[in-house]
């Protein structure tokens, strides 16, 4: 009689690996979808799941759904990617120099902690309720994490390499493209990495706040109009594009940071 071969062990424990951290959001789901169906609540507190993906679909195949996440993304990316330069470059100029410092440490040292949502009046008095302010707001709220990123991993840089690098001859220039800034990417990396959800969230609140299309504009539109499943949908592509994004960011440093010690395992003698 012939030998049925299953799969290997190592092959379940891939899987296991790679599916393990989807139980709870199934879990979650599915007791979404009891409780919904159950009768304990009303459809309009909280409608089934599979009522709120078939609005996502009807959103999708009516070009509103890709309409929603085009304006919202083209405003959080947008902010992130100015956010970023200005980040950088305020970040060196703290770290590299004394004017610098002077210029923008009292600045960034003061603003940080302060809750940015409390300039939103002043910018859209300023600036409208258009693009503009939405984009200014998402720029100031996720530049100071790169910001204090940038200048963190340039302080870290280990002076062995600077001393070693400057008695080879490099110049300034090498010495900030080919030692320090490799070496405060990690650093650099992780502020980005916190900026970006920053961008999403702040994208969506300026839109719930001063309307516009969007998912957050879409969504308080819903909430006028008493359509919960709606509101719902909005959770969930929220949900969706941000986890996209974020593993985005994860997938980008590795290919960054294949070259650095985080990329690979300590080995054990």
């Amino acid at each position: 009689m012939a030998r049925v071969i299953g799969p290997s062990p190592a092959l379940w424990r891939r899987h296991a690996v790679i599916f393990a951290p989807w139980l709870g959001v199934l879990s979650l789901i599915a007791a979404w979808e009891l409780v919904a169906r159950s009768g304990t609540v009303t459809r309009f507190t909280l409608p089934a799941f599979s009522l709120v993906i078939e609005r996502i679909a009807d959103d999708l195949m009516n070009g509103d759904l890709l309409l929603y996440l085009g304006s919202t993304l083209y405003r959080a990316l947008l902010g992130f990617a100015i956010a970023t330069v200005i980040g950088i470059l305020v970040g060196l100029a703290i770290s590299r120099s004394r004017l610098g410092a002077w210029a923008f440490d009292p600045v960034v040292s003061f603003a940080f902690p302060m809750p940015k949502i409390a300039f939103v009046p002043v910018v859209t008095l300023w600036l409208g309720f258009h693009d503009l302010s939405k984009i200014t707001m998402i720029v100031l709220d996720t530049m100071f994490p790169v910001i204090t990123a940038t200048v963190a991993g340039l302080k870290g840089v280990d002076t062995h390499l600077v001393w070693a690098a400057r008695n080879m001859g490099a110049s300034d220039r090498e010495l900030l493209w080919q030692v320090r800034l490799p070496s405060a990417l990690p650093q650099l990396l992780t502020g980005l990495q916190v900026a970006l959800p920053i961008a999403i969230i702040v994208a969506i609140i300026m839109e719930m706040l001063t309307g516009g299309i969007g998912i957050g504009g879409a969504m308080v539109a819903a909430s006028r109009q008493a359509d919960s499943p709606g509101v719902f949908a909005g959770l969930i592509e929220i949900a969706v594009v941000g986890t996209a994004l974020i593993k985005i960011m994860e997938a980008s440093r590795q290919r960054l940071l294949s070259w650095h010690q985080e990329a690979h395992p300590p080995t054990t003698v």
